[in-house]
């Protein structure tokens, strides 16, 4: 089960931070990934990291904005948004799979329901 949280409504230029809880897998062995879905459109790569925190990877429309972390303590990744633009409007969802380079859907074998993030102009 993963559980995603910290989402929100924030202005233009805000931040926020994403958290995604795993519990029923072995979050440590896990490649982490974030996508999210704007009204009307696909769904889309977001960022994401390798099993150990050593490698990220980030959809060029996020660069130098967000960063992606994780606690395998914890069972926890996060997604820290800075700098945030209308266009980062959308559902974001949390994913988990075994496959790296994670940037395409197929890659992950189980997702979490999503947490809205709203940024007003």
């Amino acid at each position: 089960q993963l559980v995603e949280s910290g989402g929100g409504l924030v202005q233009t230029g805000g931040s926020l931070s994403l958290s995604c809880t795993v519990s029923g897998r072995t979050f440590s062995r896990n490649v982490m990934g974030w996508f999210r879905q704007a009204p009307r459109k696909e769904r889309e790569f977001v960022a994401a990291i390798t099993w150990d925190g050593v490698g990220t990877d980030f959809a060029d429309s996020v660069k130098g904005r967000f960063t992606i972390s994780r606690d395998n303590a914890k069972n926890t990744v996060y997604l820290q948004m800075n700098s945030l633009k209308p266009e980062d409007t959308g559902v974001y969802y949390c994913a988990g799979g075994s496959r790296w380079p994670a940037i395409g859907q197929s890659a992950y074998d189980y997702w979490g329901q999503g947490t809205q993030v709203t940024v007003s102009s």
